[in-house]
């Protein structure tokens, strides 16, 4: 019979398969031992090249970067056994290639040692990391905290006002020998907040307001909905503008414009947030001298050789990078520490280049390029819009930071002053890019622990 036949037999609907994707666990382990052993290598090389012998810490360094590496394993193994295997040996690799260039530089200032700091700071980073993958076991618990995340995050950037400046930018609080930036720490809970409130409410930013002019594409939401986080952003870069950290009130400023577009899919708004962000550039570039004088050395980089005052950082910054070449002049023989205090923080970027050259760079930067899609795919992946919003809103936290930072370097854009992702001498960027990778991890397991659909015949 016709309603019996083959051919008239509905199509197949796909199925959902019981398992997951693989866990790929033993691939994350094998990439943090070639992490651990590329980084020890590095060390080991820098000795050989400065005093002809291994250095007599090599042992201990890798013995210490290797436990750090494998109790963040194991919590991944245990906790959050579908994230994602590139995360972890990526982080592992930068933070183990920022304390070779940190030791490297260290050797040209013996009365000012940073890489043991560095490896105690990359130890509270990773316990942060241990502790987050393992008692948060789902990413949705942290926006039931938005609003406590963005008080908590204005008072942070609040309290470095009161102490003195560093350097010509109020974003430190120093006590003794003790320092810390607090504003590291609020990018991830402004994270938290944005995310929250443009997933509670994209709908209405996306779909309700007046249309300006005849324009249909821009359609400016309600005050009611846009108000609030608007009020907010204005108020956290007024404090920024205040504390002249012009390099975070950048990474807000973007954070902000990138989850907006993200959260409506309206590209108008990536269209007036370059326009704002180049007339606030302008006005504060114009008005505030500390500012000011930053953009002057990026238009005029060598004004000071030629006012026989010697190179500035930035012309010795440029300096390094065409010394370095195509190959570089190999690690432990640069000359970088001519840049002066801010080579292991603002400039390490150059020593890298200088000593790796153009191919280490793009390797650098291909790991950085990495962890962002990494971030990026984890959070497409995901169903809740809260999660999908996070996920791509601490992925572009790292890739505005290395934008920002290897542009002002490399003289493409103003200084601005902050640290490179695990690179970079400080503390609080180390420790709050290892709760970045954490979070990531938990929202990669997430995302890959879904069931999956599977065609059936």
């Amino acid at each position: 019979m016709a309603g019996t036949s083959a051919d008239s037999a509905p199509p197949a609907v796909p199925a959902v398969r019981a398992g997951r994707v693989p866990r790929r666990r033993g691939t994350e382990l094998a990439l943090l031992v070639v992490a651990v052993l590329l980084s020890v290598y590095g060390y080991c090389d820098v000795g050989l090249a400065r005093n002809g012998t291994v250095p007599p810490g090599a042992a201990g360094y890798g013995a210490g970067l290797g436990v750090l590496a494998l109790l963040a394993h194991l919590a991944v193994r245990f906790r959050a056994p579908y994230a994602d295997p590139l995360l972890l040996p990526i982080a592992v690799l930068l933070n183990g290639l920022g304390l070779v260039l940190i030791y490297r530089l260290d050797l040209e200032t013996p009365n000012d040692e940073a890489a043991p700091a560095q490896l105690i700071w990359s130890t509270v980073g990773v316990a942060l990391f241990t502790l987050a993958v393992l008692f948060l076991r789902d990413h949705r618990l942290l926006q039931r905290y938005a609003y406590l995340s963005v008080v908590t995050a204005l008072i942070l950037m609040l309290v470095p006002i009161f102490f003195p400046a560093v350097n010509g930018a109020r974003i430190w609080i120093r006590i003794g020998g003790f320092s810390i930036q607090p504003g590291e720490f609020a990018k991830i809970l402004l994270a938290v907040f944005f995310a929250s409130y443009l997933a509670a409410n994209r709908t209405a930013l996306a779909y309700t307001g007046r249309t300006i002019w005849r324009f249909k594409r821009l359609q400016l939401p309600t005050g009611r909905v846009l108000g609030p986080i608007v009020a907010i952003w204005l108020l956290s870069v007024g404090v920024l503008v205040l504390e002249r950290d012009l390099g975070t009130s950048l990474l807000f400023f973007g954070l902000f414009v990138i989850l907006l577009y993200v959260a409506t899919g309206r590209i108008g708004w990536i269209a007036v947030g370059l326009l704002l962000a180049a007339f606030g550039a302008y006005t504060v570039g114009s008005l505030e001298p500390h500012v000011h004088s930053r953009v002057e050395d990026w238009l005029h980089p060598f004004a000071s050789i030629d006012a026989g005052q010697g190179p500035n950082q930035l012309a010795q910054s440029l300096f390094a990078f065409a010394a370095g070449g195509m190959l570089g002049t190999g690690l432990g023989l640069g000359h970088s520490i001519l840049i002066g205090f801010a080579a292991k923080s603002d400039f390490i970027l150059a020593t890298a280049g200088e000593e790796l050259g153009l191919a280490g760079l793009c390797a650098i930067f291909l790991l950085y390029a990495l962890l962002v899609e990494r971030g990026f795919r984890a959070g497409l992946a995901l169903r809740d819009p809260f999660g999908r919003l996070l996920a791509i809103g601490l992925a572009s936290i790292v890739a505005l930071q290395v934008f920002v930072i290897a542009g002002g370097v490399m003289g493409l854009i103003p200084l601005t002053g902050m640290a490179m992702p695990f690179l970079a001498q400080g503390g609080s960027s180390v420790v709050t890019n290892w709760i970045i990778v954490a979070l990531l991890i938990r929202v990669s397991d997430s995302a890959r622990s879904q069931p999956v659909p599977e065609d059936t015949a």
